[in-house]
C-alpha cells in the first residue's frame, strides 16, 4: 500500500514506515501531523486517483526532528566589471515518519 501526498509544494510517494525530509512544518518533534492532500492511493492492487484529492484519505506523519540541508553557494558575477556577490543558503526541513495511511 502506498500513497502520493502533497506537502510544502512538493509531492512524495510514501509507504507506512518511510522516513522523509519535507519542507519545514510548524510542529514540535514528537507531534503527529495529518496530511489530507492525498493525490492517489494504491491498496490491494487497486489504484484510486483523486481529482485533485482522494476523498476521505489521509496520511498520519510523526515529526522526528528539524534540521537544515547542505549549504548551497549562490555566486553572481559580471565579467570585466568587477561585480561579484557570494551568498550561501541552507534550506530548513522536518524529518517525518509515515505512521499510517488511511484510505
Amino acid at each position: 500500500m502506498y500513497a502520493i501526498i502533497a506537502t510544502g509544494g512538493k509531492q512524495y510517494r510514501v509507504c507506512e514506515g518511510d522516513t522523509l525530509l519535507v519542507e519545514k512544518l510548524a510542529v514540535e518533534p514528537g507531534e503527529v501531523v495529518e496530511i489530507d492532500q492525498v493525490l492517489a492511493v494504491e491498496k490491494d492492487g487497486e489504484l484510486r486517483v483523486g481529482s485533485p484529492v482522494v476523498e476521505g484519505a489521509r496520511v498520519i506523519l510523526k515529526a522526528v526532528r528539524h534540521g537544515r540541508g547542505p549549504k548551497i553557494i549562490v555566486f553572481k558575477y559580471k565579467p570585466k566589471k568587477n561585480y561579484r556577490r557570494k551568498k550561501g543558503h541552507r534550506q530548513p526541513f522536518t524529518e517525518v515518519i509515515v505512521e499510517k495511511i488511511e484510505a
